[in-house]
């Protein structure tokens, strides 16, 4: 893995729950955080200047996004999608692709990665664990980028969780809503199981079919 970037400064667009536990969890790493809702112009702006944003608003208000203030920046998704509370979206569901992709899409002049978005909030609020600890959970993060993949490790590891590679972001499909990883509150080891058995279950079976590839190219 190559070297992570330094982060300093972090930015977090969405201000419910989650967007507030990953705040705590960004300053107790002494970081410095601007937290702002998707409906607060001026608190985006700010958020948008930090050296890393991560996006914790409903996923179907990414069309919102400040695209340009996002341009050139590593953007982490953590947002996930719930047709209940984003209305039935195909580009969402589609197997042929992942909700990262289609958001990827939408900001194509960010540099996109995944991760935090399977861990439960409860666990982003209460299992944060140093380094070395017996009982750290893990977080899988998926990029395309092999430096925003290291930048995003260093930052889930600063943030109590060890992190677990998942490789380029179309696999962020293994760890969304319906997948084994998702909510599991894993372990490093547990959690590579479950990203390594992805691709024998039923989900992992329709992705691949759909996609046209075999697991083994994945």
């Amino acid at each position: 893995m190559t070297t992570p970037a330094p982060i300093r400064t972090v930015g977090i667009l969405g201000a419910g729950r989650v967007g507030a536990a990953l705040a705590t969890l960004a300053r107790d790493a002494g970081l410095a955080v601007t937290v702002a809702g998707s409906s607060d112009a001026s608190g985006i702006a700010r958020a948008s200047k930090a050296d890393v944003v991560i996006l914790a608003i409903p996923l179907g208000k990414y069309k919102t996004l400040p695209v340009d203030a996002l341009a050139e920046k590593l953007v982490i998704d953590a947002m996930n999608y719930w047709w209940e509370l984003d209305g039935v979206r195909p580009e969402f569901s589609d197997p042929q692709t992942s909700t990262s992709e289609t958001l990827q899409a939408f900001l194509k002049d960010s540099r996109l990665a995944k991760s935090f978005n399977h861990a439960s909030v409860w666990e982003l609020e209460n299992l944060a664990r140093p380094a070395g600890h017996p009982e750290r959970r893990a977080l899988a993060i998926a990029s395309d980028n092999p430096e925003d993949l290291s930048t995003t490790s260093s930052l889930v590891d600063r943030m109590g969780f060890e992190p677990v590679p998942a490789g380029p972001l179309a696999n962020g499909v293994m760890f969304e809503p319906g997948t084994e990883a998702f909510g599991s509150d894993a372990s490093a080891a547990e959690l590579r199981a479950m990203l390594n058995r992805f691709w024998t279950s039923q989900r992992g079976l329709v992705v691949a079919r759909n996609r046209d590839k075999p697991p083994a190219e994945w």
